[in-house]
């Protein structure tokens, strides 16, 4: 049994395997196709944006692609050259070495084999928790953000008019308002077609309508070029792509070229798993699946690491190739490794059949991709429920569209902490007392209802660590000097769930301070974890173990032993059922 585990854990592939059936196996087949279409004419575009020849774009989207479904956690997302992996290789490796040389190239090569590296490393030792810091809200806003994202890169193509490139959102519809009048109405046409016939046959023909949708807009574009001619009609054309398989290639190995991609690799190690992981979360929001990520480390790091030794770069998962995935039907990874083994087929068969494919089209197509991506549910309960996550929603959605993808989640993941930490640095700190009506005398909430004159009885939540002890001892401060004739504390511990040493101390130095005034400090079912820290430090010695107590029985009984029976007799509260046993004395009068 535990031979079989690890065989599933380091191969995932065995347990989703082992689920396919006859219609899984068809689905993931059309929506493999449907990847391999999209991939084709975009492969080529992230190549330019990336300074490489064209089909390093396609190369980067078959073995990297297959690698990654198979040994990743996602059963969704689909690897390869993505906009802003591109982008940032470009800006980055551009000023080592011309764009397209052959030393370009090596460096780009190399590079992929580094972020591999990298990232295999940080699954095997299991950072994939960090992660976890990635909040819904981010992932919520993350996406909507990157969908009006792919909108906009495909603005130019879909009506038509070349955007000035590096344009913002605001920016290209700025651009396409002032220059109106130099839109193509009929590209506009073909890409309406393509959107409105996915949109039509999405529920009678799943994930083949994809594919409807582009032969619709491809037949529609050649109906407007027959009868208006191309010149007239401004459609473009995808154009013929090359029909070669990925060759095989050589990272460089030499030292210099290490040290010099060292600070780059590394920058694109968290940028590429970040934003791959974002993009299975966001995808998992839909489809229900867990996500592992540990896991998706190493399917990213082995895709990248096998991919520089068949001519690819740096990929990640891409966002409109996984939505497409996902709204194509797939059911398992197979679909994403079978898009990578389809684009192969696809390049050697009908690749100079794309010359017939117009960009409108796929334009029209991953607008439709786009519009499926935003969650308008989860953004309207998230701005209901919580203007903490809503904050954070708006700041990832408008930094993705205004800056960066990287920079938004990571402002994202840095405001996310930062509330935590506030929410965590304030405990919860309320009054209790035994309820009057209870056979048993649990504790409820003392607001409405009298305390004993004596005993100050407080419950903690949540953990007491360095982040918390100023604000949790500024409370106690004030119950002392706020309630000087309630000598004694009594803590309900059972809500703490972390203690540190600098908790610890807080704890020793408050029962100190209660001796002080003639009280002192006792303790209500400490967890395991806390008094550990406890123990091995030395507090419970400190405290006193007579005053650390496990049962409420015992510690009631304990407790009021120490009380002044002076003031227990002319009490009016008698809270604790020990209170019977002191005779009531009625106060002096002067009358």
């Amino acid at each position: 049994m535990k031979s079989q585990f690890q065989s599933i854990k380091f191969l995932p592939f065995l347990r989703w395997g082992r689920n396919m059936s006859r219609s899984s196996v068809r689905a993931d087949a059309l929506a493999g196709l449907t990847g391999a279409a999209i991939v084709l004419p975009q492969g080529v575009a992230f190549a330019a944006i990336a300074g490489m020849p064209p089909e390093y774009g396609l190369y980067t989207s078959m073995v990297p692609a297959v690698i990654a479904a198979l040994f990743g956690s996602s059963w969704h997302l689909v690897s390869g050259p993505t906009t802003a992996a591109s982008v940032i290789m470009f800006a980055s490796l551009s000023g080592i070495a011309h764009p397209g040389s052959p030393q370009y190239i090596s460096l780009a090569i190399t590079l992929a084999l580094m972020v591999g590296v990298l990232q295999l490393v940080m699954g095997m030792v299991r950072l994939g928790a960090l992660v976890n810091f990635i909040s819904h809200s981010v992932i919520v806003g993350f996406t909507a953000g990157a969908a009006c994202l792919i909108a906009a890169k495909q603005a130019s193509s879909f009506f038509g008019i070349a955007i000035p490139a590096g344009s913002h959102l605001v920016e290209s519809i700025e651009f396409l308002w002032l220059f109106r009048e130099y839109l193509h109405p009929l590209v506009s046409v073909v890409a309406i077609v393509t959107l409105l016939a996915g949109i039509l046959t999405q529920r009678r023909f799943g994930g083949m309508s994809m594919i409807i949708a582009l032969l619709t807009g491809s037949a529609a574009a050649a109906l407007f070029n027959l009868v208006f001619g191309e010149q007239t009609s401004g459609i473009k054309m995808v154009g013929a792509l090359p029909q070669n398989l990925p060759p095989l290639s050589m990272p460089d190995f030499s030292l210099e070229t290490l040290r010099q991609l060292s600070p780059l690799a590394l920058a694109m190690t968290i940028f590429a798993l970040t934003e791959a992981v974002s993009i299975a979360r966001s995808i998992s929001l839909k489809s229900g699946q867990s996500i592992d990520g540990n896991q998706e480390f190493i399917g990213q790091g082995l895709s990248n690491i096998c991919g520089s030794f068949f001519s690819s770069y740096v990929a990640t998962g891409s966002f409109n190739r996984s939505g497409a995935n996902y709204d194509a039907g797939a059911r398992t990874p197979l679909a994403a490794a079978m898009a990578g083994v389809l684009l192969v087929v696809l390049v050697l068969l009908i690749a100079p059949l794309t010359s017939y494919l117009p960009k409108a089209a796929v334009a029209g197509l991953l607008f439709l991709v786009a519009w499926r991506l935003i969650n308008f549910g989860q953004i309207h309960k998230i701005l209901r429920a919580d203007k903490n996550e809503a904050i954070i929603l708006g700041i990832v959605f408008f930094g993705t569209i205004f800056f960066s993808i990287e920079f938004a989640i990571l402002a994202g993941v840095i405001l996310s902490l930062m509330i935590f930490l506030r929410k965590t640095s304030r405990p919860r700190i309320s009054p209790r007392v035994p309820d009057p009506e209870s056979r048993t005398r649990k504790f409820v909430y003392g607001q409405f209802h009298p305390e004993c004159p004596q005993l100050k009885i407080l419950r903690i939540d949540d953990s007491l660590y360095f982040g918390s002890v100023a604000h949790v001892g500024e409370l106690f401060r004030r119950y002392r000097e706020h309630y000087p004739e309630q000598k004694h504390l009594f803590l309900l511990t059972k809500g703490i769930a972390q203690v540190d040493v600098a908790g610890s101390e807080l704890i020793v130095n408050e029962a100190r301070e209660r001796r002080a005034i003639g009280g002192d400090l006792y303790m209500y079912q400490l967890r395991n974890t806390a008094s550990k820290v406890f123990d091995r430090g030395g507090y419970h010695e400190e405290i006193g173990d007579a005053n650390i107590f496990e049962a409420k029985e015992e510690a009631i009984p304990a407790i009021f032993d120490r009380l002044d029976k002076d003031i227990c007799a002319s009490c009016e509260n008698r809270i604790f059922l020990e209170c019977k046993s002191i005779k009531k004395i009625a106060p002096d009068s002067n009358e």
